[in-house]
């Protein structure tokens, strides 16, 4: 797998994410394990957690698959806090610096690579926010930091103040949906980033998994959408301006001899200022055929049809 620089900064990570958002949940420790191994066998790096995820759980299986299965050094171990386990948004310097500990705490590490503020949270001043993100890379506790869920303004905000004074620690990576379903970011937030240095890490780049195909005739059983905790998630994208979309995808990949889950990935991976879409599976054998999608790289011609019958320039964009 390719590496890239995420954003201005010196950090390589794998040009595909593990995103482990499922771990502890839908995801079983032996599942989570099989993925991760062939993950790094196929050259990715870049493994994407939060505090919130399962509870703590991702990250403590993430931890213990550290401990007892891959070398830690090998990989770019990415983690988020600033949402209490009751939802509530809280980005104070306090609750930042105790999450981080936690989370280094349950996956029995001194650091993670990169530490993201998950959410933006308007009753917390910014620059009391950002104070923990460099107490974190000055105490050793994080190498890099970077946002999540911010809008382009906040991004902007966020990188400008850390940019003001010596010393502080740059916002090098901005975490946001995106995909063909999910384009309105393009009209502030991706140029923000690009503009401030930070990497994109898109997730659900698969359009919440719409756009692997599997809904075009209904919803399977075992699907997300057919899960109770998932299903108003992936009720957004089955209208038909996305099965548009979709169909448009899977014309491509019919030509192409390839997945229409390889003609997504490969759109937004290769976007302006994307280092990596972070891609989250059920199971191993999911996981394994999008790892399959790596050596895609579309044709400019598909591109730009696709570019044209996902363009959300003159419509209303999807939540």
């Amino acid at each position: 797998m390719k590496e890239r620089h995420l954003g201005r900064s010196g950090l390589l990570v794998s040009r595909l994410g593990l995103g482990t958002m499922t771990w502890g949940q839908d995801t079983d420790p032996d599942e989570a394990a099989a993925q991760l191994v062939a993950f790094v066998e196929a050259g990715g790096t870049l493994v994407d957690t939060a505090d919130v995820y399962s509870d703590g759980d991702s990250e403590r299986i993430l931890g213990h698959l550290l401990r007892e299965l891959v070398d830690r050094d090998d990989l770019v171990v990415a983690t988020k806090a600033a949402i209490r386990p009751n939802g509530r948004y809280d980005g104070s310097r306090r609750h930042l610096l105790r999450a981080l500990d936690a989370s280094l705490d349950r996956m029995d590490l001194d650091h993670v690579d990169l530490w993201q503020l998950h959410v933006y949270d308007p009753a917390t001043p910014l620059e009391e926010t950002l104070s923990a993100l460099d107490e974190a890379v000055s105490s050793g506790r994080a190498r890099y930091v970077g946002v999540s869920n911010y809008a382009g303004w906040q991004v902007s905000k966020a990188a400008a103040w850390q940019r003001a004074w010596p010393g502080r620690a740059p916002i090098v990576s901005a975490q946001l949906e995106y995909s063909l379903l999910r384009r309105d970011i393009e009209r502030e937030v991706v140029p923000a980033a690009l503009d401030a240095g930070a990497g994109l890490l898109p997730w659900s780049p698969l359009g919440r998994g719409v756009l692997t195909g599997k809904y075009r005739t209904g919803i399977p059983a075992g699907s997300r959408a057919a899960a109770p905790h998932f299903a108003d998630f992936v009720q957004p994208y089955l209208d038909e301006e996305c099965a548009r979309i979709v169909e448009s995808v899977v014309t491509a990949a019919e030509g192409l001899g390839c997945s229409p889950l390889a003609v997504a990935l490969a759109w937004v991976r290769d976007r302006a200022g994307v280092a990596a879409p972070i891609v989250g599976a059920r199971t191993a054998a999911q996981l394994g055929a999008i790892l399959a999608s790596e050596e895609v790289t579309l044709p400019n011609e598909i591109r730009g049809a696709l570019d044209d019958v996902s363009d959300v320039s003159d419509t209303t964009s999807h939540p």
